[in-house]
């Protein structure tokens, strides 16, 4: 590991596990938009590059196809939530935070630290 990405990385983040939250939002968007898809997959790759074994890369998808309007329905957000609540998280990847929640309310139920997303 060299360079200023991987200087954020400590052991203290190495020593729990990585989580990979992947999600389109429509079926249409699932079979239509593949290379954002991969894109979103390939992320575990740079988790590897990053220090953590593959087996410790743990892939979210189970919310592709589902809007971010809500959170209530997608119980792929919701593993991810309670994964960091419980302090399970050395990192979260994401392609981009839309992903996560497009409602600002459902992106506070997330248990960040003080640190800025650093947990």
């Amino acid at each position: 590991m060299n360079g200023p990405a991987h200087q954020k990385v400590t052991a203290r983040h190495l020593k729990r596990d990585a989580f990979l939250y992947v999600r389109q939002s429509t079926v249409r968007q699932v079979f239509e938009n593949t290379e954002s898809t991969k894109r979103q997959y390939a992320l575990r790759e740079r988790a590897v590059a990053l220090g953590w074994p593959i087996d410790r890369v743990h892939v979210i998808d189970c919310d592709l196809g589902q809007s971010a309007a809500s959170a209530t329905d997608r119980k792929g957000f919701q593993k991810l939530v309670a994964e960091v609540g419980m302090g399970n998280a050395g990192i979260v990847l994401g392609l981009e935070v839309s992903r996560l929640a497009r409602n600002s309310s459902d992106c506070r139920i997330i248990p960040w630290n003080g640190r800025g997303r650093e947990y």
